[in-house]
């Protein structure tokens, strides 16, 4: 549908990012999933975060699926919610420094904590939790951008759901343009236990959603049930079609 998604593993974007680290060039990733695939889709005005950005992974399963269909093959799920675990185990082996900004309060400090015990070596070097409404406040926003350039991280890890995150993203980086700046929604409520993670044999098949939604259905029934599961329907049915009319088409003649 459009999407550019960037083919490979989550051990290659984590040595991506931290080769650029290490020369000194900062960097954005986004993950999307099928919600944000379908924002994309029915928002064009968002459609700049993934072109800008210097890596886009395939968070969702379904985007997975459709790539097998259409035959633009995906090599992984590459899911925010664990590249933060991951990137941040790479990074403490390689000295290297994180910063937790959004989430609930006291839930990015908490979830730093876990992190830096988990990974004995990182470099945790500030969290803060805006309060709501801070994209509108002046000052709110100054106080942001002064507590990244004091902690000078060379990962921010930046939890507060798309586009809102991603959109925070483009008004700080820059602050730190060494840094590598990643969106990564609830993941720091995963991290200190506030919600708890699926089953990784449930993450494995696509259906994390589900148990998400058991947790929250009130805030979530509208998106998974009512937008997520149509549109679903119609990514793999779009992909399925393109790859029917791409085998009915002939191949060129070699050349001359």
């Amino acid at each position: 549908m459009g999407m550019p998604i960037d083919p490979i593993t989550q051990g290659q974007a984590i040595d991506h990012l931290l080769g650029a680290v290490a020369r000194g060039q900062g960097g954005r990733v986004i993950t999307p999933n099928l919600d944000q695939l379908r924002l994309y889709h029915e928002r064009p005005e968002l459609r700049g975060m993934y072109e800008e950005a210097d890596l886009v992974l395939a968070d969702g399963m379904p985007l997975l699926w459709a790539g097998r269909l259409q035959s633009t093959r995906l090599p992984e799920r590459v899911a925010g919610s664990e590249l933060i675990y991951t990137l941040s185990a790479a990074a403490a082996a390689a000295g290297r420094s994180i910063y937790l900004l959004g989430g609930n309060p006291c839930v990015a400090e908490h979830a730093g904590q876990v992190l830096a015990k988990l990974y004995p070596g990182l470099r945790v070097v500030g969290s803060h939790c805006p309060p709501f409404g801070f994209e509108k406040n002046d000052t709110e926003m100054r106080t942001i951008r002064e507590s990244l350039a004091s902690a000078r991280p060379d990962i921010v890890y930046v939890g507060l759901g798309f586009p809102k995150q991603e959109r925070l993203i483009e008004a700080v980086r820059d602050v730190l343009p060494a840094s590598w700046f990643l969106g990564v929604g609830v993941s720091f409520s995963f991290v200190s236990g506030e919600i708890r993670h699926a089953p990784r044999w449930m993450r494995k098949i696509g259906f994390e959603w589900v148990h998400r939604l058991v947790q929250e259905p009130g805030r979530l029934f509208k998106r998974y049930v009512i937008h997520d599961i149509p549109f679903a329907i119609r990514l793999l049915t779009h992909a399925a079609t393109r790859r029917f009319h791409a085998s009915q088409t002939p191949p060129a003649p070699p050349a001359p």
